[in-house]
């Protein structure tokens, strides 16, 4: 079973940000961009037990192209996205979220 994906606000502000900035370097890289991160989710609601567990309940999925992470956690029938992060930012900005 395929689980439901919701963002929370920060997350979404986050991933739309980021793909404004990809799309301002280039025309099409931001669509890009928004391609690999669904793809990454639709990836982790597929089957989230493959993911590891980076701080108590929080996984993470990688992106293949771009330096981002996307932390999430498992609720029920729903993947709660808590961040789309830059690989160079300071994690404990998404780790007061959980």
């Amino acid at each position: 079973m395929t689980l439901r994906i919701v963002f929370r606000r920060a997350a979404k502000s986050e991933f739309e940000n980021a793909a404004n900035w990809y799309e301002v370097q280039r025309t099409g890289l931001g669509e890009e961009f928004v391609s690999e991160i669904e793809q990454a989710l639709a990836q982790a609601a597929a089957a989230p037990q493959r993911y590891p567990v980076v701080l108590g309940d929080i996984q993470r999925t990688v992106a293949r192209r771009f330096p981002f992470s996307v932390y999430f956690r498992v609720r029920s029938d729903t993947l709660v996205v808590l961040a789309v992060f830059h690989g160079r930012r300071n994690p404990t900005i998404w780790q007061r979220r959980g």
